[in-house]
């Protein structure tokens, strides 16, 4: 068994959609980003990648690379599920937590789970997700923008 942590945050900009955890919310901004800006997929590609010991996600999918630009981050986790099926790995089961003030997250987090479990080649069971807010304070809680930690547990195909 490995334990991996993976964290991410972008700040809010306007002219983009939010999406997070593959899906897109309505909000008046999205994250801003090389790619979709998607902090949830983001925080559990590293934390994937660390567990297997693989680095991080800027080391495989580079923000100086145009191949990546406004990339759907599935793609990338997808991708990333292939190198772990190359080590001999596979999910055990994620945690991931998103910290927004806004917006409200809740009513979005089964098809989150649903999403994720699929691009995981597992089942929404080994995936949860929570939400959370920081009741005001720091760039989350001002709500420049939002943030996400994963932490997941691989184990041998």
């Amino acid at each position: 068994m490995r334990i991996g942590h993976g964290y991410d945050a972008h700040r809010f900009g306007p002219g983009r959609p939010l999406i997070l955890g593959g899906v897109t919310i309505p909000h008046e901004q999205g994250l801003l980003a090389h790619s979709d800006g998607d902090v949830l997929i983001h925080a559990l590609c590293d934390a994937l990648l660390g567990a297997a010991g693989l680095g991080d996600i800027g080391r495989h999918f580079p923000d100086s690379s145009k191949d990546f630009e406004n990339i759907d981050s599935r793609i990338l986790l997808r991708k990333v599920v292939a190198l772990l099926g190359g080590q001999g790995l596979r999910i055990g089961n994620a945690d991931v937590t998103v910290i927004a003030q806004q917006p409200k997250l809740a009513a979005f987090i089964p098809a989150m789970r649903e999403l994720l479990a699929a691009d995981l080649g597992g089942d929404a069971g080994q995936v949860n997700i929570k939400a959370t807010t920081t009741e005001g304070m720091g760039f989350t809680g001002r709500v420049e923008g939002i943030a996400a930690h994963a932490v997941v547990l691989l184990v041998p195909r």
